[in-house]
């Protein structure tokens, strides 16, 4: 513990089993001085609504800011679990999260985008593209994800969906949500070449490249943008890890680049694809797979223990998928990585 200026307390932080250590400053939550000194900690949405930044405890205290059941339970808390987006330290800590990035993580930059192309490819799926300043560069992580800064001030996020390469531009899917402040107005008045304001990358949900494990690629909705990103990130570095993906949609115009998966599966034998809808009507005339996305994984793969798993979408396919592949398939937490949509308000994806 040290004191500021002002004689408050500043804590430090440490955590297992990286050994990174930085300062939370007084009343500052162990999140966002992470992120503002560079400390990779896996987050979400950053709201304590999706439990994504969850992480164990060792030793210290804090007090929770306001946040959601699901995302920290009663019992979690009890266990010696904090989330971190919203825990405010009260002691020295030492945190146990298996996420943390190297040092020198990318840059997180504030930029005017200009808004190159809209695609419409259902009813309320629209794909952008987001043509950079000139002379300026935008590194991230394929998986990551930008903020759009709102002129009152509101932030709405959503993921890369390409890989980064030098001249090409930014690619985002976006779901209509009626009501929504930003995608009314993606549905509504916006149209190419207005400028808009990012922030960015965030995000701890990217492709871990020091593993040779088989992986699950499990995405529902819009959640599939990230996993493109993530996709095209192996075709360009030559990643030939046996990988399934399984994308789950109610309906099948939900799964909206079902072509383009079909078309990348077939010119690269190391990716399988498994396309999943819930609630296909007569009309749709679907001959595929139905039910739940995440049950179709299990029931193809009942053992998970040798596997990663990269999951994307609505917290209802994320939380169940994480649960039902530790408890019934053996998969061990430490290889579920997850980009869990909560709300407009935070991740709206879906």
């Amino acid at each position: 513990m040290t004191t500021n200026g002002a004689g408050a307390a500043n804590f430090s932080v440490t955590v297992q089993p990286s050994g990174r250590t930085f300062t939370v400053e007084h009343d500052e939550a162990v999140l966002p001085a992470g992120i503002r000194q560079g400390i990779g900690l896996p987050y979400g949405c950053k709201d304590g609504a999706c439990g994504s930044c969850k992480c164990k405890m060792l030793s210290g205290s804090v007090v929770h800011g306001t946040h959601q059941e699901k995302a920290l339970s009663k019992e979690e808390e009890a266990a010696g679990m904090i989330l971190t987006c919203c825990a405010v330290p009260q002691s020295d800590l030492l945190l146990e999260s298996r996420q943390v990035t190297e040092a020198g993580a990318l840059p997180i930059k504030k930029m005017p985008v200009r808004l190159a192309s809209m695609e419409k490819k259902s009813d309320d799926v629209v794909i952008l593209k987001l043509q950079l300043p000139a002379n300026d560069t935008f590194l991230y992580h394929p998986g990551q994800y930008i903020e759009f800064l709102m002129r009152d001030g509101a932030r709405r996020s959503y993921s890369m969906a390409n890989a980064p390469a030098e001249g090409v531009q930014m690619e985002l899917h976006i779901r209509h949500m009626p009501g929504g402040k930003f995608t009314d107005l993606v549905f509504g008045s916006m149209k190419e070449k207005d400028i808009l304001r990012i922030e960015g990358p965030f995000g701890s949900f990217f492709l871990r490249e020091d593993s040779q494990s088989p992986m699950v690629l499990l995405a529902s909705g819009t959640g599939f943008a990230p996993i493109k990103a993530l996709l095209e990130n192996m075709q360009q570095k030559g990643i030939t890890r046996a990988s399934t993906l399984y994308w789950g949609g109610r309906r099948p115009s939900d799964l909206y680049l079902d072509a383009w998966v079909r078309e990348f599966a077939a010119a690269h034998s190391w990716l399988t694809y498994v396309p999943v809808v819930s609630d296909a009507l007569p009309e749709d005339a679907w001959k595929g797979r139905t039910g739940f996305v995440h049950q179709a994984v299990l029931d193809d793969l009942p053992d998970l223990s040798a596997y990663q798993v990269y999951a994307c979408g609505a917290p209802i396919v994320v939380d169940s998928a994480k649960k039902d592949f530790c408890f019934l398939a053996g998969l061990s937490e430490d290889n579920f990585f997850a980009d869990s949509f909560t709300s407009e308000a935070d991740k709206a994806h879906a």
